[in-house]
């Protein structure tokens, strides 16, 4: 069996499905495009082209007929702009009416031609609307590259606490090492960020950080988003397109929700760690890839393992390094962080001006149990931006008490302030106001994030002011009020 090695992707030709009843125009414009270098599918009507589609068809751009017996080209462009809306398609037709012509563009056709036309009006309107996909194409690769910019610039807000902090002196010294990662932590308390972290910790930092949701594709679609396909594998296939693991050849493979994967495709990702190669959909020859492993769940999977819903050998694969990102409300120290920072990047990207937090909702965030972690704290922090208006989230903060007293419990860790309000209950039964539980199990969460932040700073008091966002003075009294000392 033939092997053969990863190498950066060379631009593929660009495919034109072509769709037309009159068997002859078919035929000339499969031979004319096959000359201008370009791919070319066929279809004789609407309904062979959506299933050519819908069976994975690499397409770039369709050019279609507008009159055909049965489903006519402008419902199968609306039938088409439902199911793969961002595949552009040109329309051919004898009707020059402008009405049609309206309809197709409305309905999202990038280009309209008359027949009969020259080679040079197709030629001219395949090339305006593929140069058009480019800078689409440009753009997100843009966008995805200023994602992965504030992806790193958030990563670095992270380590604000004792916990994280020793969870980045692990990244650092295995971060060279190549070992395979396991990442467990409940959704929202930022698994990908360590995994980038990781990654720009690595030797592996210049090449790329490629991620997949495991829980977002279905296996068949997982499976070929994975490892790619070879032409012909399956109805559409028609052309060879590589698989995330060949992307990121030399880089980090990062897959997210590793306990939804499927126990086939389990078996395959264990070739992958094994062997380090693969075959592709529909292929038998092994391609070769060297990759470093990340992955990540929110779920146990030695549970899984014994229920057999995931395989022993795949698990011990790639639990050599565990790492267990603890939730939010166990790392409050971060949160006063964690929202300025917030604040200030989505103020940026809504162009709004910076708002303050106040103190109140300040400690209601240190009391919350958050069990939507850092991405709950972000939505928050978002919808301040937005609204300009702290209100909502104040209400919805204090006015639903059952996160603040047993989001943490739920999972076996009371805070200190959570158990203050438990003994006084015990103590005072029903004669303690709702309001005063409310402010002693706030003076209580404050007092304990002074606590971790002190002992973050090594008792620094400029820097932990700095991370409190408070005074110089105002930490000295908040220290004396706390009855803490160093």
């Amino acid at each position: 069996m033939t092997k053969l090695v990863a190498k950066a992707s060379v631009p593929q030709r660009r495919t034109v499905l072509v769709v037309d009843d009159a068997e002859v125009i078919r035929t000339y414009l499969k031979n004319l495009l096959l000359l201008k270098g370009y791919g070319v599918l066929l279809a004789e009507d609407g309904a062979k082209a959506l299933e050519l589609l819908d069976g994975g068809a690499a397409v770039d751009v369709i050019v279609l007929d507008v009159m055909m017996p049965g489903m006519d080209g402008i419902e199968t462009l609306r039938k088409i702009k439902g199911a793969h809306a961002k595949i552009p398609v040109i329309m051919l037709s004898v009707v020059g009416k402008a009405s049609t012509i309206v309809d197709a563009i409305n309905l999202g056709a990038a280009d309209y031609i008359n027949k009969p036309f020259e080679e040079e009006e197709l030629e001219i309107a395949l090339k305006k609307v593929l140069e058009t996909e480019n800078l689409k194409a440009e753009r997100e690769e843009l966008r995805e590259r200023l994602r992965e910019h504030e992806d790193r610039e958030r990563s670095s807000f992270l380590w604000a606490s004792e916990k994280m902090t020793n969870i980045h002196e692990i990244l650092e010294q295995i971060a060279d090492a190549d070992v395979t990662v396991l990442i467990n932590g409940d959704s929202g308390v930022g698994k990908e960020v360590v995994a980038r972290t990781l990654h720009d910790l690595s030797n592996r930092r210049h090449r790329r950080f490629v991620k997949v949701n495991c829980a977002a594709l279905p296996e068949q679609l997982l499976e070929s988003e994975l490892f790619g396909y070879e032409r012909g594998a399956f109805t559409g296939a028609s052309a060879r397109k590589a698989g995330k693991f060949e992307i990121a050849h030399q880089g980090t493979m990062f897959l997210d929700e590793i306990g939804e994967m499927s126990p086939p495709l389990q078996a395959k990702l264990l070739q992958v760690l094994q062997d380090g190669e693969f075959s592709r959909l529909g292929g038998h020859e092994d391609v070769h890839v060297d990759v470093r492993m990340v992955a990540a769940t929110n779920r146990n999977l030695e549970e899984m393992v014994s229920s057999g819903g995931f395989r022993e050998d795949l698990f011990y694969r790639l639990n050599v390094v565990n790492i267990l990102v603890p939730p939010l409300r166990e790392r409050v120290e971060e949160i006063p962080v964690l929202a300025d920072y917030f604040l200030r990047h989505y103020s940026r990207k809504y162009r709004r001006e910076v708002p303050a937090i106040s103190s109140r909702l300040m400690q209601g965030f240190l009391a919350y149990a958050w069990p939507g972690n850092v991405r709950e704290l972000e939505n928050m922090v978002k919808r301040i931006v937005v609204l300009q208006n702290e209100g909502a989230i104040a209400e919805e903060i204090f006015g639903s008490p059952g996160p603040l007293a047993s989001g943490a419990s739920a999972k076996g860790s009371e805070s200190s302030a959570e158990r203050m309000v438990d003994q006084e209950l015990e103590e005072a039964g029903e004669t303690i106001a709702l309001r005063e539980i409310g402010r002693r199990a706030a003076r209580e969460a404050e007092r304990e994030a002074l606590r971790r932040v002190l002992y973050q700073t090594n008792w620094n008091r400029k820097k932990a002011a700095k991370i409190l966002e408070v005074s110089y003075k105002t930490l000295l009294q908040k220290i004396k009020e706390c009855g803490l000392a160093d």
